[in-house]
C-alpha cells in the first residue's frame, strides 16, 4: 500500500482539480461558481470530507495488511516507507543550472588567494545567469532593430493606442455596468429595448400624473419644449431620481428604481418630446435650450442694390 506521493500532496491536488472542473463546467457568468451558487461551497466541503475519509480508509487498510506480514517483511516495508521522498529530477535540474562543485571536490577549484584563512573558490558563472544575460543581448538587438532602425512605431503612437484601448474598455464597462450611472454620466438610451423598458416603467408609475401619452395632468406636459426644472437627459434623470420642487413637485424615485431603470424611463420621457397628446396641458416653466448645442453661424445678408441702379446698369448693358 506504499505510494510514491504523500497524502498531503494527493488531497490538495485532487481537491483543486475537482474545484477547477466544477468552475469550468458550471456556468456562473462573470462571478466564480463558488460565489454565485452557495450550494457549490457545500459540494466542495463534501468533496474534501470524502477525500479525507478515503485517506483514513486507506490508512486503516494499510495498517491491517501490515499486521499480516512477517517480521522480516515488516522491517523491509518500514525501511522503504521511512526513506525520504527524493526529487531526483529537481536535483538534477538544479545541478545543471548552477554547475556547483560538491564540498568533497572543492580542492579542484580552490585558488591561491588567502586572507586570514579565508580561501577563494574559482566557481564558474551559473548557467542560468549566463543564459539570462544572452537573452538580454538578443532582446536589445531586436529592440534596436524594431524601434531605431525600422521604426515600427513610436512611444506617442503606442500611447494613443493604449488610450484608445482604454476608452473602448471604459465604454464596454459602462455598457455592462449600467447601474453605476448617475446624473453627471447618464446618456440618452436610443436602443429600442431600453425605450420599451422605460415605457413599461412610465406606464406603471407615471401615467397618474402625466397621462399615458405624456400630455400632462397633475404633472406638467412632457411633450412640449417647456420644462420647469430643465430638459435634457441629465436634468430629467436628476428630477426623477431626486424629486421635483420641494412641497409640490414629484417625489424622489431613487429608492424605487435602479439607476439603469431611471436612465431608461428618462430616455423614454425625452422621446415623448414633439409628439401630439390627446389633451395637452398648458405649457409650464421655460423653453429649455441645450447649452451644449453649438450656435448656428449668422448668415450675412447680401445688400440688394436699389431698383433704379439695377435698371440703369441694365440699360447700359443693353446699349
Amino acid at each position: 500500500m506504499s505510494t510514491k506521493t504523500p497524502w498531503w500532496i494527493r488531497v490538495p491536488v485532487l481537491f483543486f482539480l475537482i474545484f477547477g472542473l466544477m468552475e469550468y463546467f458550471v456556468d456562473s457568468g462573470d462571478k466564480p461558481a463558488i460565489i454565485e451558487y452557495p450550494i457549490t461551497q457545500f459540494f466542495m466541503l463534501l468533496v474534501l470530507m470524502i477525500l479525507i475519509a478515503i485517506e483514513l480508509i486507506l490508512g486503516s487498510i494499510e495498517n491491517i495488511m501490515f499486521q499480516t506480514l512477517s517480521e522480516e517483511s515488516k522491517e523491509r516495508y518500514l525501511a522503504a516507507k521511512n526513506q525520504k521522498f527524493k526529487w531526483t529530477w529537481a536535483k538534477n535540474l538544479m545541478k545543471r543550472l548552477t554547475r556547483t562543485k560538491p564540498i568533497e571536490r572543492e580542492e579542484e577549484i580552490i585558488m591561491d588567494h588567502n586572507y586570514d584563512g579565508i580561501r577563494e573558490l574559482d566557481n564558474v558563472l551559473p548557467p542560468w545567469w549566463v543564459y539570462l544575460f544572452y537573452a538580454t543581448i538578443v532582446f536589445s538587438v531586436v529592440y534596436l532593430v524594431r524601434f531605431h532602425v525600422i521604426g515600427e512605431y513610436t512611444q506617442a503612437e503606442e500611447y494613443e493606442q493604449e488610450v484608445a484601448a482604454a476608452q473602448k474598455a471604459i465604454e464596454e464597462y459602462k455598457r455592462t455596468a449600467k447601474d453605476l450611472v448617475d446624473a453627471s454620466t447618464v446618456e440618452y438610451l436610443s436602443d429600442p429595448a431600453d425605450l420599451a423598458a422605460g415605457e413599461k416603467i412610465f406606464a406603471a408609475n407615471c401615467v397618474v400624473c402625466h397621462m399615458a401619452d405624456g400630455g400632462g395632468g397633475i404633472g406638467p406636459n412632457l411633450t412640449d419644449e417647456y420644462w420647469i426644472l430643465g430638459g435634457g437627459i441629465k436634468n430629467v434623470f436628476s428630477t426623477i431620481s431626486e424629486g421635483g420642487r420641494a412641497g409640490k413637485g414629484m417625489v424622489a424615485w431613487k429608492q424605487n428604481f435602479k439607476p439603469a431603470e431611471i436612465a431608461q424611463v428618462s430616455s423614454y420621457v425625452i422621446s415623448l418630446g414633439g409628439t401630439t397628446p390627446a389633451n395637452p396641458k398648458a405649457p409650464e416653466g421655460e423653453i429649455w435650450v441645450d447649452p451644449d448645442t453649438p450656435d448656428e453661424p449668422e448668415q450675412t445678408e447680401l445688400e440688394t442694390p436699389p431698383a433704379e441702379q439695377v435698371s440703369d446698369s441694365t440699360e447700359v448693358t443693353m446699349n
